[in-house]
């Protein structure tokens, strides 16, 4: 019996130390793309593949997740310790459920896209942000238009939910705040983050 504990502790252990830390100054692009190696390639690489900036993408990220790989919404309790259902499906650093999360390793083939994977979850945003895009005429650079799309999906957004959701609103104001923020900052640094490497 105690074997089995020693045995599952050190997994859990193991997992916890696996797990990628959210960066720690959050406010700052240039900052967590030097904490974080390989997080600029990797939404550089879905800004070249979708044309969505780098700043709408980061920012998108920042309001959903706050960089936590394995975020996902409270969970129900009943009497106070047996734990229910999740409020939803949502899941990692895209805040992305189930059904559009297939649709999107259906339409990339994709299939082993992780939603705990930065790099799939940026690349899962870019698609996203161009589909809209796409659908809507919403610009890619219009990050309010785009996380209100974003969170109240294209069909709620075209019938106008969100109208009704002064909270939702303010939030996608703080979204677009967040990625002009980002984008100045951006400009700062981003011909050293092209050309930097970890061990230079």
């Amino acid at each position: 019996m105690l074997k089995h504990l020693i045995i599952s502790l050190c997994c859990l252990l193991f997992v916890v130390s696996c797990a990628t830390a959210p960066p720690k100054q959050q406010d700052d692009i240039c900052k967590i793309f030097r904490e974080k190696d390989g997080w600029f390639d990797d939404v550089e690489d879905a800004e070249s593949k979708w044309g969505a900036p780098i700043q709408v993408i980061m920012a998108i990220v920042h309001q959903e997740s706050r960089f936590k790989e394995s975020a996902a919404p409270e969970r129900t309790w009943y009497l106070g310790f047996i734990p229910g259902p999740r409020k939803s499906s949502a899941y990692g650093y895209a805040q992305a459920k189930d059904p559009v999360w297939d649709e999107y390793r259906n339409a990339t083939g994709n299939g082993w896209a992780s939603r705990d994977d930065f790099d799939d979850a940026v690349d899962f945003i870019g698609w996203y942000i161009s589909g809209t895009h796409k659908r809507l005429k919403i610009s890619k650079w219009d990050a309010e238009k785009q996380y209100l799309a974003y969170h109240e999906g294209r069909g709620g957004y075209k019938r106008g939910t969100y109208r009704s959701k002064a909270w939702l609103v303010k939030v996608a104001k703080k979204v677009t705040t967040r990625a002009s923020r980002y984008g100045t900052q951006l400009k700062t640094c981003r011909d050293d983050l092209e050309g930097w490497w970890p061990f230079w």
